[in-house]
């Protein structure tokens, strides 16, 4: 992501008072974050990893038709 696509909004004396940011970095970032959450606890981290190898799945069609989405 370009750096242009940052804003920085300042007062009128010039300091940074906050920051604009795409929503899909503020979503990487909050991924991000929940990621390094979730790896503290041990017990997290080791479904985490089982989860990642991992090979078969649910059709996301069929988890919708279970759902009645």
């Amino acid at each position: 992501m370009p750096q242009a696509a940052i804003r920085y909004v300042s007062d009128d004396k010039g300091k940074v008072q906050g920051v604009l940011i795409p929503i899909k970095l503020w979503h990487e970032i909050e991924s991000l974050k929940e990621t390094a959450y979730l790896l503290k606890s041990t017990a997290m981290k080791k479904r985490l990893f089982e989860a990642k190898k991992r090979k078969k799945g649910v059709p996301f069609e069929l988890v919708r038709e279970k759902f009645g989405i």
